[in-house]
C-alpha cells in the first residue's frame, strides 16, 4: 500500500506545482502582457527555476493557452448551469446569453485574457495554430446553447450563428463600457441593457422564425 501511495503523492505534488505556475503566470501576464512576459519572470514569481517550468509547459504560449482553456471551460460550465432548468427554447436562449454576459461581468480579467488585453492592447495575437483552433472550439462550445436555442425557435442555422455574433459583440461592448466606467456618462446599467437586447432578439425570432427550418 505504501508503494502504491507514493506515485499518488508525486502526482498530487506535480499538480500542485502546475497550479502554482499557472497562478504565478497569470499575475505576470496581467502585469506584462503576453508579449512582455517571459518564462524567467513566471519562474521567479512561482519560486522555481526556468528549467523546472519546462517539465510542465514548453513555452509561455502554452501556459497562456492553458489559462484561457480553463477560463473557457468555466464559462461553458456557467452557461450549462444557467440553462439546466430552462423549460423552453426562448428561456434557454435568454439564460445562455445572460450567463455569458454575467460570467465576464463577474470575471473581467477573464475577458481581458480572452481578448489578449492583459497589458497587450488591441493587437492580433496567436498562440500557435493548434492551440488557437482548440481555444476557438472551446469558445464555440460554450456559445453553442445560444445558437441551438435560436434554431429551436425557428431560426435558420446561419441566422442563429449570426445571432451568436451579435450577442457576443453586444456583451463585449457593454462590458468594456461598464468596466472602464464609460457607461456612467449615459446613466445606464450594462446588465439591464444586455437583458433588453436579448429580449428583443428573442421577440424578433418569434416574429420571423416561424416556418423556417434549420
Amino acid at each position: 500500500m505504501a508503494g502504491a501511495s507514493k506515485p499518488v503523492r508525486r502526482q498530487q505534488g506535480d499538480e500542485a506545482k502546475r497550479e502554482l505556475i499557472l497562478a504565478s503566470a497569470r499575475r505576470v501576464f496581467e502585469s506584462d502582457g503576453l508579449d512582455g512576459a517571459s518564462l524567467r519572470a513566471i519562474a521567479a514569481t512561482a519560486g522555481y527555476t526556468p528549467a523546472a517550468l519546462y517539465f510542465h509547459f514548453e513555452s509561455k504560449e502554452a501556459i497562456y493557452a492553458e489559462l484561457l482553456r480553463a477560463s473557457l471551460a468555466e464559462l461553458g460550465r456557467s452557461v450549462d448551469r444557467a440553462i439546466g432548468k430552462a423549460a423552453d427554447p426562448a428561456a434557454r436562449l435568454r439564460a445562455a446569453a445572460l450567463a455569458f454576459f454575467r460570467f465576464y461581468d463577474d470575471n473581467p480579467r477573464d475577458l481581458d485574457l480572452g481578448f489578449y488585453l492583459l497589458r497587450g492592447g488591441m493587437k492580433p495575437h496567436g498562440l500557435g495554430r493548434a492551440r488557437d483552433q482548440m481555444l476557438n472550439a472551446a469558445l464555440a462550445d460554450a456559445l453553442r446553447p445560444i445558437s441551438d436555442a435560436a434554431v429551436a425557435l425557428g431560426a435558420r442555422r446561419d441566422d442563429a450563428r449570426l445571432l451568436v455574433v451579435d450577442i457576443f459583440a453586444h456583451a463585449s461592448g457593454l462590458l468594456l463600457m461598464a468596466h472602464t466606467g464609460r457607461i456612467r456618462m449615459f446613466g445606464a446599467e450594462a446588465p439591464r441593457l444586455m437583458e433588453r437586447f436579448v429580449d428583443r432578439a428573442i421577440a424578433s425570432l418569434r416574429r420571423t422564425g416561424k416556418g423556417h427550418g434549420a
